[in-house]
């Protein structure tokens, strides 16, 4: 679980009012949808609690809360594929975030650009 004080709830030094602006899973996290500056390509989808926005808010470098680790990780700082964050927006229900970043190197764990490269066979719909 990320960070948390058992009588006070998350611990973060996240703006209150961002904070109470997010609609968090049960949790405590917010989904964060990443897209890359240049080509608008969304390269992948990760989590954040308060103290991982706050991070990346101030930093620059986009910082999740890795469920499988149950730790905060810094995309980058072991494989090299770093993101650079260009803007943060939170979308009108606050329960997503999309994190807009100059990406180094492939931004999925597979060594691809992005993770959505599995394409599934969909029926088009037609416009109205």
């Amino acid at each position: 679980m990320p960070a948390t004080d058992l009588v006070n709830g998350p611990v973060s030094a996240l703006d209150p009012a961002i904070a109470a602006r997010l609609r968090r899973t049960s949790d405590g996290l917010v989904a964060a949808i990443v897209q890359e500056a240049g080509t608008g390509d969304v390269l992948m989808l990760a989590w954040m609690d308060d103290e991982a926005l706050h991070r990346t808010l101030t930093t620059g470098r986009a910082t999740y809360w890795s469920r499988s680790r149950a730790e905060y990780w810094v995309k980058g700082a072991t494989s090299g594929h770093h993101q650079y964050v260009r803007s943060v927006a939170l979308d009108c229900d606050g329960d997503a975030l999309l994190v807009t970043v100059e990406q180094v190197g492939a931004a999925c764990h597979t060594g691809t650009h992005t993770c959505f490269s599995d394409d599934l066979p969909a029926v088009p719909g037609e416009s109205a």
